[in-house]
Formats: structure tokens, sequence, C-alpha cells
């Protein structure tokens, strides 16, 4: 598995990981070809990442809020459709937490939806801890240097 930080080169590995992602909790941006090239060819403090199994795009992350005037990023993941259920998700957490401390971060927040069980499975046993509500999903923080 190879964690990258979104580049010019990653258009097309964006837009075919984008054609096989489950939006029913996972909306942050559109998910099409023109949103890829404007992430690619983006730069800035906030990341967007892709983690590869051989050349395949197989997880989608970002972290951001930073250009917005934030201390603490948003994080947010998906996994391609057909990939689920590998661990995926996890190790793509865990690249983008080292990815927020390396970028001087000492939390980071998510929001998930309430009914997204599988996902709040996974964000508690990494250690997030709940932490209110924002537009009707639940908002959970992680300390970065508590991770296990």
């Amino acid at each position: 598995m190879e964690f990258r930080v979104v580049g010019p080169g990653d258009a097309s590995a964006l837009a075919e990981l984008f054609s096989d992602i489950d939006e029913t909790f996972f909306r942050p941006h559109p998910f099409t070809e023109q949103e890829g090239l404007r992430i690619a060819g983006r730069a800035g403090r906030d990341a967007y990442a892709i983690l590869f199994e051989g050349q395949r795009p197989v997880a989608y992350g970002m972290l951001r809020g930073w250009e917005e005037g934030f201390d603490t990023p948003s994080l947010g993941i998906a996994v391609r459709n057909d990939s689920q259920g590998r661990g995926l998700g996890r190790l793509m957490m865990k690249h983008l937490h080292a990815e927020a401390e390396r970028r001087g971060a000492t939390q980071v927040r998510l929001r998930v939806h309430q009914d997204n069980t599988r996902a709040k499975r996974l964000y508690e046993s990494m250690g997030y801890e709940y932490a209110g509500e924002d537009r009707g999903e639940l908002v959970m923080l992680l300390v970065l240097h508590a991770e296990a």
C-alpha cells in the first residue's frame, strides 16, 4: 500500500476512485472528474490523499479547514465500494493522522451520520470521542498524541 498526498499527476486516479465511492453518508464535494482535476491542481494547506494498492487507487482521504482559518482540521475518508471491509479506512485514517501532525495539528475532527454504524465503530475503535452535533451529524474529536 502506498499513501500519497494528491498532486498534479493524480487527476485520473481521483476520477477513477470517485466513480466507485458510495455517497450515501459522505458527500464533501462532487465526486466528478472535474472535481478530481480541481483537487489535483490545487495548492494550499489543506490535504487530499489517495491510498494505492499497487497502481489502483482504493481509498480517498482529506484534511481540510486550515485554509478557512480553523486550527483543527476536519478529516474525511472514503473507500471504494469493492475494497471495503479490508481495513483500508483504518489505514487511511492512520496516514491522515500522521499527516495532520506533520502539518502542526494537535487534534482532528470529523462528522458522522447517526445511521453510519460501521463508520462510528471504526472511529470509536481509533479513540475518537463524541463532541456534539453539527449540521445534523455527530461530531467526533481525536487528540493526536493520544493515538495508540
